[in-house]
């Protein structure tokens, strides 16, 4: 098998940009279905919210020599995005990988995998998300296998390079730019009401009336018929 080294995604449309940093990543998950990562893949910082353009890879499990090119590809504001082929027992993120991500100006790391030296990445201050951690490292090897801004899957999610990646201690989702385009401005409309529903709440109105349950259930909701006896 030959490795593909493919260039790096479009960058993220700057309007797109600024309306993703004030959203709810939570509030996406009214509007949309896809990209939402399983939730095995959790933030090793917590307290990050995390915005960038993904710079995939595929390492083959144990190796992880590719990642090491992703790396000094990534571009400031960037997210690395690490396959490993279902090895979760290796951790191919560790202190120096982190440190030379934040070098670059990249804004996290997620790993369909493990990671090590948990201590030391978080003193870095770069956010991880890994489904956990190991003592058990990858090696440089030079497998011909693998690839560099190639489609991936990580935690059942497709993602390909230059996808939008939108993290926090929710969890992890991956929007194609124009997925994050159509829905965006429907977030954030519902972000800007949720305080209006909060009120209501506060006045004693039910939930099912505050929201559009009642609405949506109507044709289906029967009285219960009496008790007979």
């Amino acid at each position: 098998m030959a490795i593909t080294e493919r260039p790096n995604g479009a960058p993220i449309n700057p309007e797109l940009h600024a309306k993703l940093k004030r959203v709810s990543y939570p509030t996406i998950g009214h509007f949309h279905e896809r990209g939402f990562v399983e939730s095995g893949i959790k933030s090793h910082l917590p307290g990050s919210k995390i915005l960038g353009r993904a710079v995939t890879v595929h390492i083959p499990g144990l190796d992880s020599s590719l990642m090491h090119r992703a790396v000094a590809l990534m571009e400031p504001g960037d997210v690395l995005v690490v396959a490993t082929g279902g090895d979760r027992r290796h951790a191919p993120v560790g202190e120096v990988v982190a440190h030379a991500v934040k070098v670059a100006g990249g804004s996290a790391i997620v790993i369909d995998g493990v990671m090590t030296d948990v201590n030391e990445v978080a003193r870095i201050g770069l956010p991880v998300f890994a489904r956990g951690s190991s003592v058990l490292t990858t090696k440089l090897l030079g497998v011909n296998q693998g690839g560099v801004n190639v489609p991936v899957s990580i935690g059942g999610v497709a993602v390909c390079a230059g996808d939008i990646i939108l993290a926090d201690d929710n969890g992890v989702l991956a929007l194609a730019p124009e997925d994050a385009e159509s829905l965006i401005d429907q977030a954030l409309d519902s972000d800007a009401n949720e305080h209006v529903l909060i009120s209501k709440l506060d006045n004693g109105t039910p939930l099912p009336d505050v929201t559009i349950a009642n609405r949506v259930l109507a044709q289906h909701l029967k009285p219960a018929a009496d008790h007979v006896h």
